[in-house]
């Protein structure tokens, strides 16, 4: 691990010098997994090669403002997400409603239904059919692991849209995943 963080920091240092051969290692290494963080959120591939294409520009054009205090792959996937939300508020997919209001108790509770015998891929296959808001909110939580105060900051929405957006998107889950 340690030796890969060194690799890393050398080809950060080889990167901001506009080495080319550093940027292609770095964007081969990456590349993959920042494809699928994108192509969760925005649900189209050719969308998705096209985002992959302005983060690393982004990344590598603003390489000296990575302070190291995560990794690499962590502030890329950052730079990922929020290109690939800002891509979908463009094509006007993506549009939160107010849901302050008409809010329950039944809102935030959480059903103690068991999907652990659901496979992995039916699931993640489910989400990608829900609508883009549900679909973001689902990939930025379970499959990034971010917590419902970081997906309130990344899509600049409040706690309680958030909450309630969270608890929406579940229940749109299971309907389908019960339909199936």
């Amino acid at each position: 691990m340690k030796n890969q963080n060194l690799d890393i920091a050398i080809l950060l240092e080889r990167c901001k010098e506009n080495n080319e051969k550093a940027q292609m290692t770095l964007y081969n290494q990456y590349y993959k997994s920042m494809f699928n963080v994108s192509l969760r959120i925005v649900g189209d591939s050719y969308l998705a090669e096209d985002i992959m294409q302005e983060s690393f520009l982004k990344a590598f054009t603003k390489l000296e403002s990575f302070s190291g205090n995560v990794t690499f792959g962590s502030w890329l996937k950052k730079i990922v997400i929020n290109t690939s939300i800002n891509e979908l508020k463009k094509s006007n997919k993506y549009l939160f409603e107010s849901f302050a209001e008409n809010i329950t108790l039944a809102d935030y509770e959480e059903e103690s239904e068991n999907y652990s015998e659901i496979k992995v891929e039916r699931i993640l296959k489910t989400i990608q059919s829900l609508k883009s808001n549900y679909r973001i909110i689902l990939t930025l939580f379970f499959i990034e692991g971010y917590d419902l105060d970081e997906i309130t900051s990344i899509l600049n929405i409040s706690n309680e849209n958030c909450r309630t957006m969270m608890s929406r998107a579940k229940e749109s889950l299971r309907k389908k995943l019960n339909e199936l």
